[in-house]
């Protein structure tokens, strides 16, 4: 049986990593400036995430919902604690797709509704409801094609108003990246943020912010929409959330009731994975990275800012996104090969996104700067 051909692949076989280092099967060895899609946040193998798992593993890896698990109640506490959402409650699923369908659904339920304004640029998932929200056509098979969900032109707070308005009676929620990852770092305006939690407040429908990408300490702020000063009703999230160990989160507030068959999952929530989200938010403590994340951030905006090449830089914390004037992916390709470094693609073209762990050095940072600055000088 061969693998089923879905993934563009580079030549090149991982079999090692330490913290923000990768090794191929020839001993090469790469910096991840990536962070396989902002998963990796507190830095490969980590000995305090790799010692929980290694002993959890050792009590019990799995066990259904059928059952307490403590470890669960843990991360729910260690979750809200961080985030400032100490009066939400948690439901744990396996994925961020996942994460946006069950957000969905919880707001659906609730309001009895089933239309949502989404955003012109986003990705939301690949999954039934979530494609349908992403504002992809070429991953929307017919079988997810749906009128449900209705597209508004990216930070457009006056169309955004119109659109609500019209569709009121149907309308169950409203969801929108906290930043715009795939879609290239897009920054939400304070305007339409404020509007979306005006309007959804003041008609009591559902403000969804997916965190997928942009949650986990990765903006400076725990969940990026924090930096609008706003309060969405549900939270999804999953990328940084277990540093690899496949695992989503929705958060859901205190005046969203629950009850039993709304919802469900096997796997969401097992032993193992609770193992190593509570390893995750631990390590964010200890090692104040929320904060790193800010000031790392900011220096590397800053030594970009002085690369003349670069057309425009967009970001906050360790999430960047800067375009230049030819495709990003030549630029890319030239890291890669020649300093040995992995960055991210976007949906423009042009577009580079940087989403390196959490623990990414200073000297990590001056090196990918250096080594930008030297590809772009030969392009």
């Amino acid at each position: 049986m061969k693998l089923f051909d879905v993934y563009p692949l580079m030549p090149i076989n991982i079999v090692k990593a330490e913290n923000c280092k990768l090794w191929d099967e020839n001993g090469t060895e790469y910096l991840d400036f990536y962070g396989g899609h902002a998963v990796i946040s507190v830095g490969h193998t980590h000995p305090h995430y790799v010692e929980k798992i290694k002993n959890q593993l050792d009590q019990i890896g799995f066990y259904s919902n059928s059952v307490i698990n403590k470890l669960q109640e843990e991360l729910a506490e260690k979750l809200g604690k961080i985030s400032g959402y100490e009066d939400y409650a948690l439901f744990l699923c396996n994925s961020g797709a996942e994460a946006n369908e069950n957000a969905l659904k919880i707001a659906s339920f609730t309001s009895g509704k089933k239309k949502f304004i989404t955003f012109r640029n986003s990705f939301h998932g690949r999954t039934s409801a979530v494609v349908a929200a992403t504002d992809d056509s070429s991953i929307v098979a017919p079988v997810n094609e749906t009128s449900n969900f209705i597209f508004c032109e990216w930070n457009n707070a006056e169309a955004f108003e119109k659109l609500f308005k019209e569709n009121l009676h149907d309308l169950a929620g409203v969801i929108i990246e906290g930043i715009q990852g795939i879609g290239g770092i897009q920054i939400p305006s304070q305007e339409l943020m404020s509007k979306i939690s005006e309007l959804c407040t003041e008609n009591s429908v559902f403000f969804i912010s997916d965190e997928i990408q942009s949650g986990y300490a990765r903006s400076g702020k725990f969940f990026a929409h924090q930096h609008f000063k706003v309060k969405p009703d549900i939270i999804t999230t999953a990328k940084g959330m277990a540093n690899g160990f496949p695992i989503g989160g929705v958060l859901v507030s205190p005046k969203i009731p629950a009850k039993h068959k709304m919802l469900g999952t096997t796997f969401g929530g097992n032993h193992l994975a609770c193992a190593a989200a509570i390893a995750v938010l631990e390590i964010i403590a200890d090692e104040n990275l929320m904060e790193e994340s800010f000031q790392k951030g900011a220096y590397l905006i800053q030594k970009l800012q002085e690369i003349p090449q670069i057309k425009e830089i967009r970001g906050k914390g360790l999430l960047i996104g800067i375009d230049f004037e030819i495709p990003a992916a030549h630029v890319s390709k030239k890291l890669r090969e020649e300093h040995k470094i992995f960055v991210g693609s976007a949906k423009n073209p042009l577009t580079m996104r940087l989403l390196p762990p959490l623990t990414i050095s200073y000297s990590e940072i001056d090196y990918f700067i250096a080594s930008l600055q030297s590809v772009l000088n030969l392009i």
